[in-house]
This record gives structure tokens, C-alpha cells and sequence, in this order.
């Protein structure tokens, strides 16, 4: 057993090339050995989001607070809030992030393929994000 204190890790920056706006990604976790699963904690400022992405073994959300929104490629947007739990299918392009007034945190969670979690894609344009 393994336990990583609250607090043991710092708090990260979100890449600017994978994000717009302020992103705050807290307690990365990855699994070892055999082990494909990976993950971490995202909390987005209002308006801050995800550039498009897939994944190809797909990803769970789990919203822990705040209102946020999810699209994925061609649907529309969905607002998500504590306690929802979204799962994009492998290869599903997509994107999510906060509400445009109100910041939202997450537990996101995916596996590994050959190392790899995510492929990143273009920028959420603000006429994207706005709908």
C-alpha cells in the first residue's frame, strides 16, 4: 500500500499549450508496474478550459465542485456539477472546463496505452467555449 499525503505534492500550472485560462492540476497519481491507470485533480478558474483532446483507452470525470461544461466533438455543450460523473469513450474528441462565472474542479481519470493518456489537440476557440 501506498499513500501520498495531502499536501506531500505541489500544486502545477496547467500547460499553456493544453489549456486556456488559469488551470491548477494537484495530486497527479500514476499507477506502477502493470498498472495502466493515471490521473490527477484540475481545478479550472471561470472560463478556463481543456484545448481538444482524446484519449485512447477514454477518461472519467468526477466533479467534485463548482459548475462546469463538457463538449465533445459535434454534441452539445453539457453543463456538469458536483457529484456527476462523465466518461468519454476512447477516441472521443472533446474538451471540458468551467463555467464562464463559476470555477469547477474535477478528478480526472484515464489509462495508459503504450505510455501514452492523451493527444492533444487545437485550442477551444471563445466562440467554441461560448456555444
Amino acid at each position: 500500500m501506498e499513500i501520498k499525503r495531502n499536501g506531500s505534492q505541489p500544486s502545477n500550472k496547467g500547460p499553456d499549450d493544453w489549456f486556456t485560462g488559469t488551470v491548477r492540476i494537484d495530486s497527479p497519481f500514476k499507477g506502477t508496474d502493470a498498472a495502466r491507470v493515471s490521473g490527477a485533480i484540475v481545478t479550472f478558474e471561470p472560463g478556463a478550459r481543456t484545448a481538444w483532446h482524446t484519449h485512447p483507452l477514454g477518461q472519467t470525470l468526477i466533479v467534485t465542485s463548482g459548475c462546469g461544461r463538457a463538449q465533445r466533438w459535434g454534441g452539445p455543450i453539457e453543463e456538469i456539477r458536483p457529484g456527476d460523473i462523465v466518461w468519454f469513450p476512447p477516441g472521443e474528441k472533446h474538451w471540458h472546463g468551467a463555467a464562464a462565472t463559476t470555477a469547477m474542479t474535477h478528478i480526472a481519470v484515464q489509462e495508459q496505452l503504450d505510455g501514452k493518456v492523451v493527444d492533444w489537440m487545437e485550442k477551444v476557440s471563445d466562440e467554441q467555449y461560448k456555444g
